[in-house]
């Protein structure tokens, strides 16, 4: 599938590293983040949780969060076909935009990936694999708290364990969450230039490759060493 040349590189007053990252991620480290759970999230995660179980309880979970029209999740369900993969987006529209032919190991639900994570540790849930594929950068400086690193559920993020792979178009988006890492779990994860070896694993992948971007890679065993 050949993806048009013409995405924007992201464009930010930030030359690095928010100055705020590591006073704003040990803040919320330090309380508990107290907004409700929406009802239609504990629908969704209830109904996910089935798909896991009912194709096997056994099997190890990869969580791809912010899956958009399922192509990476389908392509890591085929990479992985003893675990079980979740795909979680909350646009209706993207969702609606999954293939057909999907490994019998694969689930997709529409959720506020904010309540999913927090449900997941209220359910004791621990991952084999989590993927944050080209997240929404939120590149403008004010704009840190959007960001997963920045925003009050990272210590559910964290808390959910697993090999942890983050790509991204935008290297600081990467460098800050190894910082965040670092002051979260006392050690640093590398980040390196990403060059797909394989087809690539999202459109956006493919799209930031035609159009001659540099991509970026992090991926950190939260349970454990770095891999």
């Amino acid at each position: 599938m050949r993806a048009r040349a013409n995405s924007r590189l992201v464009t930010s007053h930030q030359a690095g590293p928010h100055p705020d990252l590591e006073r704003t991620v040990r803040r919320h480290l330090g309380s508990v983040f107290q907004k409700p759970v929406a009802a239609v999230s504990k629908e969704a995660f209830a109904a996910a949780l089935h798909a896991w179980r009912d194709w096997n309880p056994a099997a190890r979970l990869i969580l791809d969060s912010g899956c958009g029209i399922g192509e990476s999740a389908a392509r890591l369900a085929r990479r992985f076909p003893e675990a079980f993969v979740l795909g979680v987006d909350q646009s209706a529209h993207r969702l609606a935009r999954i293939p057909r032919n999907l490994p019998a190991n694969l689930a997709f639900t529409r959720a506020n990936l904010v309540d999913f994570w927090r449900l997941m540790n209220d359910e004791g849930i621990r991952l084999f694999r989590h993927y944050l594929l080209y997240p929404n950068p939120w590149p403008k400086q004010e704009h840190l708290k959007r960001r997963w690193h920045g925003h009050p559920c990272f210590p559910a993020l964290i808390a959910l364990g697993g090999v942890l792979e983050c790509r991204s178009n935008w290297r600081i988006y990467v460098e800050e969450l190894a910082l965040a890492c670092r002051t979260a779990l006392e050690r640093q994860p590398a980040v390196e230039r990403w060059i797909p070896e394989e087809e690539a694993l999202t459109p956006f992948e493919r799209k930031y490759q035609a159009s001659g971007h540099a991509l970026w890679r992090l991926v950190v065993d939260l349970d454990g060493l770095e891999t």
